[in-house]
């Protein structure tokens, strides 16, 4: 099994960094250099057709190196920015015109929104069909499993759930995230083992069981994405290898389908 069985296959979690734009004073490391036309070599030897550039940390609250990004994709290319909560509904207007289909939430390190800022922000964006990306350490999610079943809109979470202790399906806090997912407005990156992995590559295997369990049992729910360049990770993965790691734990055409292609298609309205 590989991409080009898939059409359309698209990396749903891609951070560009080019020169000449001024890293935000809450930059918490310095990023590699990872223009887009870099992504665009990796993107055809993956054969993938469609990206969804995530705004970096780094950024802070200007967009405008993931929306130039975004905007050399054409109509292959979607973004997830990051906005700050009062912004203005004209403000809205012109990122959803120039690709933004979703708010990244992040609330490890170099994180700009908090918590408090969640519903109003998901509320606001909802008339657009945006969403809520959110990244946060899943062993917390059960202290939030009824706020964002409740959440207004939709809803995406990081990174297979972004377990950053050890566990297994059977433990309450993935049990957690898969009431939030059977809710139905909310959907999860198949992405960056090696966030969470302990055991390392390349069988990821400590975090392999959570990834097919979620495929198996939610693939109308799951997506894919590369995390390219995969900032502050040492050596780097192999890209192709992380893609043939996801593709072996989804297991099967059907579902790889779903995951790859129609699924992201119908969120980021390609």
């Amino acid at each position: 099994m590989t991409t080009a069985t898939f059409d359309g296959a698209c990396d749903c979690h891609v951070h560009i960094y080019e020169p000449g734009y001024a890293l935000a004073p809450t930059a918490t490391f310095t990023p590699p250099d990872a223009p887009l036309s870099a992504y665009r070599a990796v993107q055809q030897a993956l054969g993938l057709r469609r990206a969804v550039i995530v705004q970096p940390t780094g950024y802070g609250f200007d967009n405008a190196c993931t929306l130039a990004a975004v905007a050399g994709l054409g109509a292959d290319g979607r973004a997830v920015v990051v906005v700050p909560p009062d912004v203005s509904d004209a403000k809205l207007e012109r990122l959803h015109a120039a690709g933004a289909r979703g708010i990244r939430f992040m609330m490890l390190s170099g994180g700009l929104l908090p918590w408090d800022a969640l519903e109003t922000l998901a509320a606001r964006v909802q008339p657009l069909d945006w969403h809520i990306d959110l990244q946060f350490d899943g062993r917390d999610v059960p202290q939030h499993v009824e706020r964002l079943r409740r959440l207004p809109g939709k809803l995406v979470i990081d990174h297979i759930g972004k377990f950053l202790g050890p566990t297994t399906p059977d433990d309450a806090a993935f049990g957690a995230l898969r009431r939030v997912l059977d809710a139905g407005r909310c959907w999860v990156k198949l992405a960056a083992p090696y966030e969470t992995s302990r055991s390392g590559p390349p069988a990821y295997a400590d975090v392999a069981p959570l990834a097919r369990a979620l495929a198996e049992h939610h693939a109308e729910r799951c997506i894919w994405a590369s995390n390219w360049p995969h900032p502050n990770v040492q050596p780097q993965p192999d890209n192709r290898a992380l893609l043939d790691w996801a593709l072996a734990c989804i297991g099967d055409t059907q579902r790889a389908q779903r995951i790859l292609v129609d699924n992201p298609a119908a969120l980021y309205g390609f």
